[in-house]
């Protein structure tokens, strides 16, 4: 097992690539850092690929047509071995660039734009052999003025990086903030089993001005009012049956460095839609799998900030509805043309 400093550095010069790509030099940086048959495991609708050229041309490539001068600004980069003895490198960040062209049958606006990832790798003699990720699509619709959904409860921000401004510089033992966390994550789970949410002993876990930053459809909250009000309740009303990683083929990899964590799961949460109140989605009676990729930072023994993914279009999906196909509906009375934004110094 390679230690955390030796796993970023591996990582290193793809991220310094990737915060000023081009076009013409995206498959060889992507070649000298994935495995040819790495395993990438990514958010609806790309599907899981093989390799860098499937990644470059399915994903990362119409991306940067899409945003010519986009940039990966990383925010956390942390790093270690899983429980299991594998080696992992996670990343939250933000890509931003000035949106000219459609993604996805996203219109473009012709301004900067920002789409949260939260990226995974596995590495493996310094190479990527696997990558869990996920984009925050729907933030990139909502700037858009295109999600074709129910609004968000949560407020919309561009999520910020750590307040504490250590995320690229994380180290240290991390085994007492995993330790914490996984304590909250099981009385978390005492509830709804037991009707009174005060069994989750949440002042015992959480940071008084803590910052809950969801994925755009669910959206951001503050304190446990914000947590509870416009994320856990219309959750839980929704999927009180809800079960964690390491039940069957639920199976989440930990890391614990300094004063953060990060969780990558492919999947692991299971769920019955039995109820109302979850993102105008209607009580379907169907079991899902959801994806969801989180980091956490504890201040003074709490959990300060908490920055959370969910693969909501996936979930859309699996309860028969193509989020793509109702925005292309819309699309057919709108221009999906290219932007040029004129340089402001011609006459």
């Amino acid at each position: 097992m390679a230690t955390p400093a030796e796993l970023k550095d591996a990582l290193r010069p793809l991220r310094k690539a990737l915060e000023t790509p081009s076009a013409d030099r995206l498959l060889p940086v992507l070649a000298a850092a994935f495995a040819d048959d790495a395993r990438l495991a990514l958010c609806h609708p790309f599907g899981t690929l093989t390799g860098p050229e499937e990644f470059e041309l399915q994903a990362l490539g119409p991306l940067l047509t899409a945003i010519p001068d986009l940039e990966r600004r990383d925010m956390i980069v942390m790093a270690g071995s899983s429980p299991e003895g594998e080696d992992w490198v996670g990343c939250m960040g933000n890509y931003m660039g000035t949106f000219l062209r459609p993604f996805l049958g996203i219109r473009p606006t012709g301004h900067l734009v920002h789409m949260r990832y939260h990226e995974f790798f596995r590495l493996k003699e310094g190479q990527i052999v696997e990558m869990q990720a996920i984009w925050d699509l729907p933030e990139l619709m909502m700037q858009a003025g295109v999600w074709p959904m129910a609004p968000q409860m949560g407020a919309f921000v561009c999520t910020p990086a750590p307040m504490s401004g250590d995320g690229l510089t994380v180290s240290g033992d991390g085994q007492a903030a995993l330790a914490h966390v996984i304590a909250m994550l099981t009385d978390l789970c005492r509830h709804p089993a037991d009707l009174d949410p005060q069994v989750m002993q949440l002042d015992r876990y959480w940071h008084p001005r803590f910052n809950w930053y969801g994925p755009a459809g669910i959206g951001t909250g503050r304190s446990i009012a914000g947590f509870r009000n416009w994320h856990q309740i219309p959750f839980l009303s929704a999927m009180p049956d809800r079960k964690l990683d390491a039940m069957g083929d639920l199976m989440s990899h930990w890391i614990g460095e300094g004063n953060y964590v990060c969780e990558t799961g492919w999947p692991n949460m299971r769920l019955t839609l039995s109820g109302d109140g979850w993102m105008g989605i209607a009580p379907a009676g169907r079991e899902v799998l959801l994806r969801s990729l989180d980091f956490w930072r504890l201040e003074d023994g709490l959990i300060r900030e908490n920055w959370v993914l969910v693969d909501l279009l996936d979930l859309y999906r699996q309860i028969g509805v193509d989020v793509f196909a109702r925005l292309a509906s819309f699309n057919k009375a709108r221009n999906l043309g290219p932007i040029t934004v004129p340089d402001g110094l011609t006459p």
